[in-house]
Order: C-alpha cells, then structure tokens, then sequence
C-alpha cells in the first residue's frame, strides 16, 4: 500500500534537506542551510503526523525519523556554529576552538538515542528536542543579517558562541519534561498546552519576526516547565 511509505517519503524529504544543507554550510552559504533547516521541519512534523493519521507507525520508521534528525538538526547545526565561530577567530592560528561546535552533533546524537529507548517520552519530551535546537540555531545567521554592529558583536564572540554551544548542548539531554506537539485529538482540554505553544509561537513570529525564535524557544521551555508544574500539583 501506498500509504504506509507516506511518512517515511517526509522522513527521507528531511534527510535530503540535511544534506544538501551541510553542503551549502561547507561552501559557506549559511542562510541556504538555514532554510533548509526551517523546510526540514515541516517535512519532520508531517511525518509523524501522517504516520499517526494514517496508522503506519513502525519501529522502522521512528529510527529512520532520528537518523534523518541526527544529519539535518544535530550534524547541520553543528556546522553552522561551526562556521560563525571560524567567522569569530581573528587569528587563524585559534581554529582549533571552532571544534567544540560539533559538541552539538554529539549531544544530538545522544539525545535521540535517549528518545527512542525512554519510553516517558511517548507524549512529551525529556530535554530540547532537536529540531528546536536546530531552528534556533538556524535563526542566528538571519538574525546578523539584520543586526546593528552591537548585536553583531555581542554575537560573533568566540567565548559568547562556546558559552551557547554548551549551553545548548546540555539542554539536548538535561532532565526538562517539555511539550510535544502530538495530538490525538483537537479537543481544547488535553491539548491546551500545545495550542498555547501554537498561540504564542504565532504572536510572537508576527511582532518580532526573526527576531522572534530564540524567544519562542525561551517561551517553550518556561511554559513546558509551568505545565509540568500543574500537572504534579
């Protein structure tokens, strides 16, 4: 049947951006990658989405999904640091300290092995689930296009962008229930957590735009944190 390659055709769509983004980071058209990151994400929704809808989901597929995630939201997002971080160095001699960049790509990794062996994580997630990490990161390159010389600055700092890799990194694996966008149904009560997420993500890309994702990302985190908050109360 057709139907059951659906979402592993979406899996593979995500993968495909993946690669082509990682080629475009190495010949330095960073925002290409970007938004290759952001079309993967669409690709990555729908196909869980359409694996639920559809009743295909496979064991099969889930390793595929976290394959095809390791490439386009760990490996690609590594490299993209990787490259502001080159863009940061002034003295050529200092390229070693472009490395840790990839710490991000192994953390990807560790995080998705996680996932696919928690089973807490059928409902929600259990750290910043990468494609998040990966469009956050993604943002970054749009957001200099746009900054003053200040923010610039603030930005391409060496110690500032190994601060954020670490950061980052361990926020891939820490212990924070948080928010999946998964329905099994639209009804408001079991859900108002995502449609609050959804809410929020869209007032806040209308009002600042770019500008708007690592506070979308900062808004996810704190209400992931409050709803796990009420729930054990």
């Amino acid at each position: 049947m057709i139907k059951k390659h659906i979402p592993n055709a979406l899996t593979c769509s995500n993968l495909l951006c993946g690669c082509i983004g990682v080629v475009e980071a190495f010949h330095n058209n960073i925002l290409l990658s970007c938004v290759l990151i952001g079309l993967a994400l669409v690709f990555d929704f729908f196909d869980g989405f359409a694996a639920r809808m559809l009743g295909v989901s496979s064991p099969i597929g889930r390793d595929l999904d976290s394959l095809a995630d390791m490439v386009t939201f760990g490996l690609l997002p590594s490299i993209i640091v990787y490259q502001l971080l080159m863009r940061s160095i002034a003295d050529l001699s200092g390229i070693w300290m472009a490395y840790p960049a990839f710490l991000i790509a192994i953390f990807s990794a560790i995080r998705l092995a996680k996932f696919n062996n928690d089973p807490r994580q059928t409902d929600g997630f259990i750290g910043l689930p990468t494609p998040a990490n990966g469009i956050l990161i993604a943002s970054i390159p749009f957001i200099l296009e746009s900054a003053g010389p200040e923010l610039t600055e603030f930005i391409l700092n060496t110690k500032h962008l190994l601060i954020f890799t670490c950061l980052m990194s361990f926020l891939l694996v820490a212990e924070l229930p948080l928010i999946a966008l998964k329905f099994k149904s639209f009804s408001w009560q079991p859900n108002r957590a995502r449609y609050l997420l959804i809410i929020g993500t869209i007032v806040l890309l209308l009002a600042f735009k770019i500008l708007a994702v690592p506070i979308i990302i900062m808004y996810y985190l704190l209400l992931s944190l409050l709803f796990g908050v009420i729930k054990k109360n």
